[in-house]
């Protein structure tokens, strides 16, 4: 029986996933929502902001707390080991969706591009981001990083395994593509307003604050990790980065000889 609810347990987990995914999609592109990101204001600017700050601060400190290896040891003396990961799904779903439902839109615009191609470019872009954010999870086992496998090979009586160190298609370019998808949807938008910029710089914080939690419990769990982050770049690819400074040293003697 208790496999059984395990298996109903990591479905439903695995459903409220895919439900706010599609929703967060639409929040932020502003996609056919009565209430979305960059939405008009509603109340007073401060009072909003604070609220939007507690929001992303309750989110990260849930996303990473429970990502902890010393937080999943606790957790699985309450629970099974088996549902730890499905837990784990409902928490980040039920955080998001918080952050969604009580987002307060700030109003005022930072930039917007009116040009037809410009506007293509970037929605693209945006598209392109969340791509990539959903191909890295079937690069990396999507499965087992939703909770849907552990609870399957509990059904059927196997032993779980722990993830083996792969870098499939995308971690050859850089070592954190699923994060690198994320900053690609959320900067990439033909209209910035206070509120998305306020949004993307804070998600972008945590982005860099949690990269460095996870490869300090990457390396713990898989020494060869260390070799592999001396190699790989964090989140740009070697070929922008490599063209990026050869325009600015390009500009820098550009001016030396003026």
């Amino acid at each position: 029986m208790k496999k059984i609810f395990a298996l109903v347990y990591g479905i439903a987990a695995y459903v409220l996933f895919l439900g706010t995914f599609l929703y967060a999609i639409a929040f932020v592109g502003n996609i056919g929502l009565p209430k979305s990101l960059d939405g008009p204001a509603t109340g007073p600017w401060l009072r909003s902001c604070l609220i939007d700050l507690g929001l992303l601060s309750l989110f990260a400190l849930q996303h990473s707390g429970m990502a902890r290896v010393a937080f999943k040891e606790q957790l699985t003396r309450v629970i099974s080991p088996t549902i730890e990961r499905t837990t784990f799904v409902v928490a980040s779903s039920a955080a998001l969706l918080a952050l969604i439902t009580f987002w307060r839109p700030l109003g005022g615009i930072i930039w917007s591009v009116e040009n037809a191609a410009g506007r293509a470019i970037l929605y693209s872009a945006f598209a392109c981001g969340w791509g990539i954010v959903l191909v890295t999870t079937f690069l990396i086992n999507h499965f087992e990083l939703f909770g849907l496998q552990q609870v399957w090979r509990n059904l059927r009586g196997h032993p779980q395994v722990s993830p083996a160190f792969v870098t499939p298609l995308f971690y050859r370019v850089v070592r954190h593509p699923l994060y690198a998808g994320f900053l690609l949807a959320f900067w990439c938008t033909p209209t910035m307003t206070v509120a998305h910029l306020l949004f993307a710089v804070m998600t972008t914080a945590y982005i860099l604050v949690a990269i460095q939690l996870a490869e300090r419990d990457l390396l713990r769990a898989h020494p060869e990790y260390a070799h592999y982050r001396d190699r790989v770049p964090m989140l740009i690819p070697k070929t922008l980065r490599a063209r990026h400074a050869a325009h600015r040293e390009i500009s820098v003697n550009q001016s030396s000889v003026r």
